[in-house]
């Protein structure tokens, strides 16, 4: 059994949806595992990972829409507000969402599906560099 560790950085600008499934599939060739696992963990706590449909951008703008819709972004509901009036409401969009994914390896590769692709959801306002920590296991 073998195991390849990295960490991978994602830019953001703000809150969406940030395809870095390039990325990953880079970090899983590298670890020259044919059958296994890749865990991937988002070391944030105002945002997220996806995995979702990478082939109508609409699909990505109607899950930000909706998150605005059911997290409201009003100061006076929440206690926490130190780090700005978006932060508690990033903090509940990443608690309602995942913050880590585990996928199949087969053949050296992510048995993602035909249109699934894997995204950091941002939540803050504010562009970030968030760091993807990525553990493949196997053989």
């Amino acid at each position: 059994m073998k195991q390849h560790f990295e960490t991978l950085t994602i830019s953001t600008f703000g809150p969406g949806l940030y395809d870095f499934t390039d990325k990953a599939n880079g970090a899983v060739l590298r670890a020259d595992i044919s059958r296994g696992v890749a865990t991937l963990f988002i070391r944030h706590t105002s945002a997220s990972l996806l995995i979702q449909e990478n082939a109508d951008r609409d699909v990505l703008a109607d899950l930000e829409a909706f998150m605005r819709r059911i997290v409201s972004r009003d100061p006076s509901l929440y206690r926490h507000t130190t780090e700005g009036p978006d932060d508690m409401p990033s903090h509940i969009r990443s608690a309602l969402t995942a913050t880590s994914l585990s996928i199949p390896i087969s053949g050296g590769k992510m048995m993602l599906g035909t249109w699934q692709a894997l995204y950091v959801f941002e939540h803050r306002d504010a562009g970030h560099r968030r760091e993807v920590a990525v553990h493949v296991l196997g053989d």
